[in-house]
């Protein structure tokens, strides 16, 4: 486990360590969400980027990806990020990162 569910604001994303990887976190509509945390355009903290119709817009370059897919949806990003499976057990976040 990573956090508790209410460590992570609804519309908002945080990052975390996971198996030496750097992932964000985010909850959208009670729903959670894990992808790499890092921007590919320039590596800006995506957790610390915007939350907007199902996506998150990078901080530095409003580069934007699909939370569910990681799927880049404006530039100047080229590719998009990858996304992990999360699991909720006993109130506590959990991502699988392989």
């Amino acid at each position: 486990a990573i956090a508790r569910v209410n460590e992570i604001a609804d519309g908002k994303g945080k990052a975390f360590e996971v198996n030496e990887k750097r992932i964000a976190v985010f909850k959208v509509d009670g729903k959670f969400h894990a992808i790499d945390d890092a921007c590919p355009h320039a590596g800006a903290s995506l957790a610390e980027g915007y939350v907007e119709g199902g996506n998150v817009g990078c901080p530095w370059h409003y580069a934007e990806f699909e939370l569910m897919t990681g799927k880049h949806r404006h530039a100047p990003a080229s590719c998009g990020v990858e996304v992990y499976p999360v699991t909720i057990e006993d109130r506590q976040i959990k991502v699988e990162v392989a």
